[in-house]
């Protein structure tokens, strides 16, 4: 006798095993495309738009804007009877979006708009990637979805969120592998080819998912049953889940600005804020966290109070700065997200949650990446969402007792007196002039440590903890004001700042422009060394040298190109004879420079007009007529983002086609954090045209501004247009390099990384 066949009895036992490594397989494929295909469209955006920091978060608005609209997509299509019907839609789209690969920038929509390109970017992205990536991106909630409902008999069906740290961490592995691995190792139009291939691989997943479903019904399985409905999430509960989403999207992309703009900058900075974030994720939706939600909030409120107390201050270990406040939006992305896991709804909400949590996320990459830079004139928006974030802590329910009321007073007047000091000090000349500024400095931050103090003791307290930081952020920036600008603006490109210093040396005072933490030039004030061009434009450098050098050869005028308008140095050196034309992309660094009030090489030193052309100097450079020019200055790779593309073979060979026969090409090269000389020979190497390098270094006793050691190297379109130069011992030829040129589809910024660090370590 054999026991009869229950039609409802669970597939075979290997289907029952090979179901959840395939779920998870497939979800962890689906985030490794969606988080290499991020900065890959970065870098297929480099030559439009640079390689500005805002790039990178104009494109998360993106993204994120992206998700929110798979996640709606997502959850739309659970509204569908069968599960049957679910992957027939899903298969179907994904199959469609195909048609938008390989992926590629599309030229609909022309050149940007310098003034701007924000909305460009976005239009951009969304017609050449937005299909593929908004489908792709609906994988993790749709998949958990359907895992809960095959696996609705089973334990591990009950809490499909585990899925969601597969899912981020096959995020977080792509993330750091991009830099390290996959651009090093592959060109771009590999890695186009590839990510077509591995969506393809998912896309076959999906179609072994929906034959796992398909397969239910041919051996009696019964189609999986919605799950049981649970009561709807209130609307209360759906802000707070939105603004526990939105904080940590904001300050992820706040602190990449914050250090950036105002610590110190260094390629891939924005992978260490991603990359932790995604980490939070991890451990927020782990079964067994790695830190729990207690230690997880004792740490949030003591690195946040930390980070308060530095904050305003760009001096110091910076080191410790970055430590500190990549320490202190680590603990409060992890609060955060362990409050969403906390709130997490029943399995049949799942695609709705994880709409809430997207929604948060547009939230808070629109704040940072368009709102703020329009309405702030500094990275204002991450200490105000960094102090906010405290009303997001648990509240107490007990009653509120007097010692906590003393420490919420103790805090804030301490945090305060700081200032109310400091005050006292600048009109006391004799006590000023008897402590170093850094000793002031060290002082002040003391101060605000011992409010930071009391400020966790009352951690407990959402509102009153919040107060006390809010005090001390206030009074870090007042504090901040002895070494305070004299302007700063903000713009797409990032934030901008002049600076009056006194140096003996050139005269009294000097005006000196800022982009982020990387000097980009200055101008005495005093009349007699107003016209002196100074820093890596000096005339001793080899910058100032190739300018003599061809003004000499041109005595009817030389016609001269610079990228890179800074304070309009270059600008000095023009004689009336001469045409001078700036490449510039960020239309508020040409407005700054033709400013008199800050700087006057370009409309006071000058002698006649001096052209500026807006926009990506790639673009705008290849509409110049042949010939048109006698020296090229490439001045645009000092900056932290370095934009590679003007350094590439093509990029080169665009240059020379500029030049008249005899005409020269001057690459600046100076970098704190990248090794670029090696790829800028191997280019010039590839072109088979003469070069000469030279290492400048400044002599002392002239002035902190008057000069800067210099980097440079001398590529001329012909042997003959080096006559002159190779006859000076300053210019040297260089050993043949066995490094690879970087070409618009190659480039290895890790290995130049590295190539830096080794020789910093000699």
């Amino acid at each position: 006798m054999t026991d009869a066949v229950d039609p409802l009895r669970p597939a075979a036992p290997t289907s029952d095993r090979i179901a959840p490594i395939l779920f998870a397989v497939a979800i962890f494929t689906s985030a490794c495309l969606v988080f290499v295909v991020q900065p890959m469209a970065a870098k297929l955006l480099l030559p439009t738009l640079g390689g500005s920091p805002s790039v990178w978060n104009a494109s998360m608005v993106f993204f994120q804007t992206a998700l929110l609209a798979g996640y709606g997509y997502a959850h739309l299509l659970q509204r569908l009877a069968t599960m049957r019907a679910q992957v027939g839609v899903h298969l179907g789209l994904l199959i469609v979006a195909a048609f938008f690969l390989p992926l590629q920038i599309s030229g609909l929509l022309g050149d940007p708009d310098p003034s701007q390109p924000a909305m460009w970017l976005l239009a951009t992205l969304a017609v050449s990637i937005g299909a593929p990536f908004a489908v792709l991106s609906a994988t993790a909630p749709l998949l958990q979805a359907w895992y809960a409902r095959v696996r609705a008999g089973h334990a591990d069906g009950q809490n499909p969120y585990v899925l969601y740290a597969a899912s981020n961490l096959g995020s977080f592995l792509a993330l750091l592998a991009y830099p390290v691995v996959i651009e090093p190792l592959a060109s771009l139009s590999d890695q186009r080819l590839g990510w077509s291939v591995g969506y393809g691989l998912f896309v076959v997943m999906v179609v072994g998912l929906g034959v796992q479903v398909w397969r239910r019904r041919e051996i009696g399985t019964a189609e999986p049953a919605p799950l049981e409905a649970s009561p709807p999430i209130a609307w209360r509960e759906k802000g707070m889940l939105v603004l526990l989403a939105a904080a940590p999207s904001s300050l992820m992309l706040g602190v990449t600005a914050h250090l950036t703009t105002d610590v110190a900058s260094a390629p891939f900075l924005w992978v260490i804020p991603l990359a932790l974030y995604l980490l939070t994720f991890v451990i927020a939706f782990q079964t067994r966290p790695a830190v729990s939600p207690a230690i997880g909030l004792g740490l949030q409120a003591a690195m946040g109070a930390a980070c308060a107390a530095l904050i305003a201050f760009r001096t110091g270990e910076w080191l410790l700065v970055f430590t500190v406040n990549l320490a202190a939006f680590f603990f409060t992305a992890l609060m955060c997200h362990q409050r969403l896991a906390a709130r997490r709804p029943a399995p049949d909400r799942l695609t709705e949650f994880y709409l809430l949590l997207s929604l948060g996320g547009v939230v808070g990459g629109l704040f940072n990446g368009l709102i703020a830079p329009a309405i702030f004139d500094m990275v204002w928006e991450y200490p105000l969402v960094l102090v906010a974030v405290g009303l997001l802590r648990p509240w107490s329910r007990r009653e509120i007792r007097p010692w906590e009321i003393i420490c919420c007073v103790a805090g804030v007047v301490i945090a305060l007196l700081g200032p109310l000091s400091m005050e006292a000090v600048r009109y006391a000349p004799d006590i000023r002039a008897a402590i170093p500024d850094a000793e002031l400095v060290r002082i002040a931050q003391a101060i605000l440590g011992i409010a930071t103090l009391f400020a966790f003791l009352i951690r407990d307290r959402a509102v009153m903890f919040t107060i006390v930081l809010a005090a001390i952020v206030w009074s870090g920036y007042h504090l901040a004001r002895g070494y305070d600008w004299a302007l700063s603006e903000r713009s797409f490109f990032g934030v901008m700042r002049v600076a009056k210093i006194g140096d003996p040396l050139m005269g009294g005072p000097v005006h000196v422009l800022m982009h982020g933490t990387t000097l980009h030039g200055a101008q005495a004030q005093a009349p007699s060394n107003r016209c002196q061009p100074t820093l890596y434009y000096a005339t001793s450098t080899p910058l100032g040298q190739a300018m003599l050098q061809m003004q000499a050869r041109r005595l009817d005028g030389a016609r001269v190109g610079v990228v890179g308008q800074g304070s309009g140095a270059m600008a000095a050196y023009k004689r009336a004879q001469d045409q001078l034309t700036f490449f510039e992309i960020d239309p508020m660094v040409d407005r700054l420079s033709r400013d008199p009030q800050w700087f006057s090489f370009i409309n006071g030193c000058a002698d006649g007009p001096v052209r500026t052309v807006l926009g990506d100097a790639r673009l705008t450079m290849d509409r110049e007529p042949a010939g048109s020019y006698d020296l090229l200055v490439i001045d645009a790779f000092s900056s932290d983002a370095v934009p590679t593309h003007l350094l590439t073979v093509e990029a080169i060979r665009g240059y020379l086609r500029l030049l008249a026969p005899d005409g020269v090409v001057v690459l600046h090269l100076s970098n704190r954090n990248l090794e670029i000389t090696l790829p800028a020979e191997a280019a010039a190497q590839a072109l088979k045209v003469p070069h000469l390098h030279q290492v400048y270094i400044e002599q002392s006793g002239q002035g902190d501004m008057a000069e800067a050691s210099t980097e440079a190297l001398l590529i001329g379109k012909s042997p003959a247009a080096l006559e002159g130069f190779g006859d000076d011992a300053r210019w040297r030829k260089l050993s043949p390099t066995t490094v690879r040129p970087w070409t618009d589809d190659y480039v290895n910024l890790f290995g130049s990384l590295v190539r830096q660090m080794k020789m910093a370590a000699r």
